[in-house]
C-alpha cells in the first residue's frame, strides 16, 4: 500500500467553491480501482494551504488514477481556485 499527498494552495476567497469542488472530486475518487481511503484537510495556521491524504493498493492504482480522465475532469473544476499547481508526494511505510 502506498499514501499519495497532494498539497494545494487556494487563492483567498476562493475556499468555498474549492471545498464544493473537492467534494464532487472525492466522490469521483472512491470509485476509482485500488483506492482505499482518503481525506481532504487544511492547514491551521495557513488556511489556504489544502492538503489531500489518500491511501492507494499499490502505485501503479495511483498512476491509473493520476492519469485517468475523471481525474482530469476533476483537475479542470478546482485549477481555477489553485494559486499555484499542486505537489503530489507519494509515500510507502517504511517496515513491511
Amino acid at each position: 500500500m502506498i499514501r499519495v499527498l497532494i498539497e494545494r494552495q487556494i487563492i483567498e476567497g476562493l475556499e468555498q467553491p474549492y471545498s464544493s469542488a473537492i467534494t464532487t472530486m472525492m466522490q469521483a475518487i472512491v470509485q476509482a480501482p485500488g483506492f482505499v481511503s482518503g481525506e481532504s484537510l487544511r492547514e491551521l495556521d495557513r488556511p489556504n494551504h489544502h492538503l489531500v491524504l489518500s491511501a492507494w493498493s499499490s502505485r501503479h492504482a495511483w498512476q491509473r488514477w493520476a492519469v485517468s480522465r475523471e481525474r482530469q475532469n476533476a483537475l479542470d473544476a478546482i485549477s481555477p481556485f489553485m494559486a499555484e499547481p499542486e505537489r503530489i508526494t507519494m509515500l510507502e511505510p517504511l517496515s513491511r
